[in-house]
């Protein structure tokens, strides 16, 4: 992946700050995540040969994890399978609402969104599960490691309005500023904010490529930043950054999103299809459900499509290549 996002940052004051992020990120495949179905329905199209598999249309939602799931399937589609594939780079509940259109067979990477498959799977019933990716990811509040070591107390939440000082921005309006992501990422931070009497306002850097620049460069030049991260991440192996202890998750701490008060759960990211998709029970769906890797995969080809700048192609290949154990146990 080829990261065109330009995030105008600077310093003031000791503090990194997000000045002004307006740009779009280029996820290879997904260049634009925020259009509707229509603006993206021609996606990037690959044809696989002569099979019987068909058509397929996988939503492409814009993060390099998600991205690395969405390469390798269609990678096995295409080459053994023979599908017809078109990736289309789509934000979280657009891709959903494509489900009932036709328009999107699956969503490989999904974070939870209860709130969606009730609406799509049990309501409207055109979405149904496909069952786990077998990566376990987690969201919270971490901050670069020179900041941890050097205030370990930072890692306690109820510490934080200790440093809210230290992380004031000119966006953050007087308070000090906790960095998410992209506005379509799944996340409470606000309501957090709010409910834990925290000293602070959410700013949003745009993208991951922005939240990874900004972690990157907090650490580099040992400034503060405390900011929305999250697992897998190919980065957390480059830059340990350490998570904030925020109050424990318990079962239905997060029901009503204005009243959040606890941590993210740990989330076993799954796979939806539409209903359609899984009626035919086609080729490509069967390698959708049976799609399972571990949080170790997905960064392999997540950092070759990051960091080493490889094409999402290119690294699924090369994936593909060095694990034909686990790829034939994915094939019909």
């Amino acid at each position: 992946m080829n990261f065109v996002h330009l995030s105008a940052i600077a310093r003031r004051g000791g503090v990194l700050r997000v000045a002004a992020i307006a740009a779009a990120v280029s996820l290879g495949v997904a260049g634009c995540g925020g259009a509707t179905i229509q603006e993206n329905s021609s996606g990037s199209s690959s044809s696989g040969g002569s099979g019987n598999c068909g058509d397929v249309n996988i939503a492409v939602n814009p993060w390099v994890g998600y991205e690395a799931n969405a390469a390798v399937i269609a990678e096995v589609a295409k080459t053994q399978l023979g599908c017809n594939v078109t990736l289309k780079n789509l934000k979280e509940e657009v891709a959903w609402q494509g489900f009932g259109t036709g328009e999107v067979d699956a969503v490989v990477e999904n974070w939870g969104h209860d709130d969606l498959k009730q609406k799509y799977i049990t309501d409207q019933k055109t979405a149904v599960e496909a069952g786990p990716t077998g990566n376990i990811g987690q969201i919270g509040w971490w901050v670069p490691p020179w900041l941890a070591k050097e205030h370990p107390d930072i890692l306690d939440w109820n510490n934080l309005n200790k440093y809210a000082d230290m992380f004031k921005t000119s966006e953050s309006g007087g308070k000090g500023q906790l960095l998410d992501g992209d506005p379509s990422f799944v996340t409470n931070d606000a309501a957090l904010v709010k409910n834990l009497n925290l000293n602070y306002d959410v700013v949003y850097a745009g993208s991951e490529a922005a939240l990874i620049t900004a972690f990157r460069q907090a650490e580099q030049n040992k400034t503060p930043l405390i900011g929305y991260f999250y697992a897998p991440q190919w980065f957390l192996s480059e830059v340990d950054l350490q998570k904030v202890a925020l109050p424990a998750y318990t079962d239905g701490c997060d029901a009503d999103a204005e009243k959040v008060a606890c941590d993210y759960p740990e989330y076993k990211l799954d796979k939806i299809v539409s209903a359609d998709f899984a009626k035919e029970d086609g080729p490509a769906y069967k390698l959708i459900k049976n799609f399972t890797w571990t949080n170790d995969d997905q960064n392999v080809v997540a950092k070759y499509i990051s960091e080493d700048g490889m094409s999402s192609e290119d690294a699924a290949k090369k994936w593909i290549a060095d694990n034909q154990d686990k790829v034939k146990a994915w094939l019909p």
